[in-house]
């Protein structure tokens, strides 16, 4: 009869343990994905105050008064501390690869540029949610376009996660 008791102590401590332990786990998972959420987020916004800014082919990096591709994606993590190299194809060597169907807000982008870089990566730009992409290109600067239109689902070549 005691070593029933004893028994069944243990087993209600193990048991309650083991309940508090996988909980644990659950809090830590969510939060990782709660700060990856907020921290896309934060990327976007950053970038969103750029909205209009003139595109230019090899602008420097640090500058506002025009960006390139990959020194705009460059400026935005920079300000939300994540140090990028400058081309789109050094910044394609980052982080983890994405398959495109797991997109998230922040996730980086990368597009082969036709008549220009043939099928290497020569342009970059920032998932913002929505099958949306925010980047700088052209006479209108930086903005947003649909990730799904012909161009950019024809050129598409991946996509990788640096937060």
């Amino acid at each position: 009869m005691i070593q029933h008791k004893i028994y069944r102590k243990v087993m209600t401590i193990g048991l309650c343990a083991a309940i508090g332990f996988s909980a644990l786990g659950f809090t830590q998972a969510d939060q990782a994905a709660a700060a990856s959420t907020t921290n896309g987020d934060k990327i976007i916004a950053t970038g969103k105050k750029y909205l209009g800014v003139k595109y230019r082919f090899g602008a420097p990096s640090g500058v506002t008064y025009a960006f390139d591709c990959s020194s705009f994606t460059q400026y935005v993590y920079k300000k939300n501390g994540v140090k990028l190299p400058r081309t789109s194809a050094q910044q394609a060597t980052k982080g983890s690869k994405i398959a495109k169907s797991n997109l998230k807000k922040g996730d980086l982008v990368f597009f082969k540029v036709p008549g220009r870089t043939g099928n290497k990566i020569g342009h970059v730009a920032i998932y913002a949610g929505s099958n949306k992409i925010l980047h700088t290109y052209g006479k209108g600067g930086v903005t947003f376009s649909k990730l799904d239109s012909s161009y950019w689902k024809k050129n598409y070549v991946t996509a990788r996660r640096v937060i």
